[in-house]
């Protein structure tokens, strides 16, 4: 019985790896795509820009159309989109075709990632609902820390084809193995658009995108930069730069685990503590260590803090309309995109001006932004009598919900 509980996350989980590895691998072999089809590297880079901002502007739109199909035939279905997408892709005759495709996976990329942690949670009883999010988050941060060597290994190694092939395979693997051993009964409830929609109006709900939205842009303040902050600051060769993003991968699934049960213990708490950490590991990089066991531990943590960003801010977003976790999600993975696209273009405009140590001040301005909202929307609820208190069976209530349990 437990097997068949844990079958299902590793296909959920290797659905999303292969999703991210779509977006964020591409970076890897730009210099090929330039190559191949004698494009600017600013052309290139619009491969990674378009997917960005397909995701951000119709993200919510297509969740909220795909959310009255059965939850388990659309995942299939995403994934076996993004196989064939990326099937194309190899073998795209020119760059404008090659651009094209990527529009495509960038569309149903949110319908995956809202339902893939939907059926995630349905697998496990309330109280483990963090600890599934979690487990399933290894795949989404497996897939942004791991896709770009990956690719680029690939590409090096092999062909510009077989990057994109890769893509494929592990879509389908996902794919059959979510046809075959997720529950039927894993599937999306009937909610009304209107019910849906109505989700828009909660002012809460509009703090908590606020605050993961400048949590990502801090991220990806950072992060984005983080070949060429390790190799001009730290002082690090090419090669060791691969092997600390490897090891800043590593970092990030244990932080990931770590945070998911922090999380179920304590959300608020929880939230406000991922974003002083994050701080602390840039504060830490900005140093600028030399010695290699000092920068092996501050690229864990940084690879912890970072990446656990995933699930907390998903959590925190998502608790304000549980009526609605689908809707949120979509609602959820549009906005941190937009982050991540406004902490690359705020990162380099940082570096543009200070230097390399620049994006270091940007990823904090973005992380007081973001304390600020956690902060707005903690004492403005204090206040209101709405805190959230956790009940014996794992599960989140506001204070009128928790009076009616009679818990005391």
């Amino acid at each position: 019985m437990n097997e068949l509980k844990i079958n299902p996350i590793f296909f959920i989980a290797l659905g999303l790896f292969g999703v991210y590895t779509i977006e964020f691998g591409v970076v890897g072999i730009l210099p090929a795509i330039t190559e191949r089809y004698n494009v600017s590297t600013s052309q290139a880079g619009m491969l990674v820009g378009v997917f960005a901002l397909v995701i951000a502007l119709c993200g919510p739109f297509m969740v909220l159309i795909l959310s009255k199909y059965n939850r388990k035939i659309v995942m299939v279905v995403s994934l076996l989109i993004f196989a064939v997408s990326s099937l194309l892709s190899a073998y795209a005759p020119n760059f404008y075709v090659l651009l094209a495709l990527r529009i495509i996976p960038a569309l149903f990329h949110p319908v995956y990632f809202s339902l893939a942690f939907a059926a995630a949670v349905s697998l496990y009883p309330k109280e483990k609902s963090t600890q599934a999010s979690a487990k399933a988050f290894v795949g989404t941060s497996m897939g942004m820390v791991l896709g770009i060597p990956i690719t680029t290994y690939l590409v090096d190694q092999f062909s510009f084809e077989a990057a994109f092939i890769f893509c494929a395979v592990v879509n389908i693997a996902a794919s059959v193995g979510i046809a075959i051993m997720l529950p039927n009964s894993s599937k999306a409830e009937k909610v009304s658009y209107g019910e849906q929609l109505g989700i828009l109006r909660k002012v809460p709900l509009w703090i908590n995108i606020g605050a993961a939205t400048f949590i990502f842009a801090a991220m990806f303040s950072v992060y984005s930069y983080a070949a060429e902050y390790l190799e001009q600051v730290m002082g690090l060769s090419g090669k060791i730069v691969s092997i600390m993003l490897v090891i800043f991968g590593v970092g990030g699934v244990a932080g990931n685990l770590l945070a998911g049960r922090l999380i179920g213990k304590n959300r608020v708490r929880t939230t406000v503590f991922h974003p002083i950490v994050l701080a602390i590991s840039f504060l830490l990089l900005y140093m600028g260590e030399k010695s290699i066991v000092p920068i092996i531990v501050i690229v864990v943590l940084w690879g912890a803090a970072h990446t656990s960003g995933l699930i907390v801010t998903q959590i925190w977003l998502t608790s304000e309309a549980p009526e609605a976790p689908e809707f949120a999600t979509g609602l959820y993975i549009s906005f941190i995109n937009l982050g991540v696209s406004i902490g690359s273009l705020a990162g380099g405009w940082f570096i543009t001006t200070t230097g390399m140590k620049g994006t270091i001040w940007s990823g904090l301005l973005f992380i007081m932004l973001a304390l600020v909202c956690i902060a707005i929307k903690i004492v403005y609820f204090n206040r209101k009598g709405l805190e959230v208190k956790r009940v014996s069976n794992g599960a989140y209530l506001n204070s009128k919900e928790y009076e009616n349990t009679g818990v005391e």
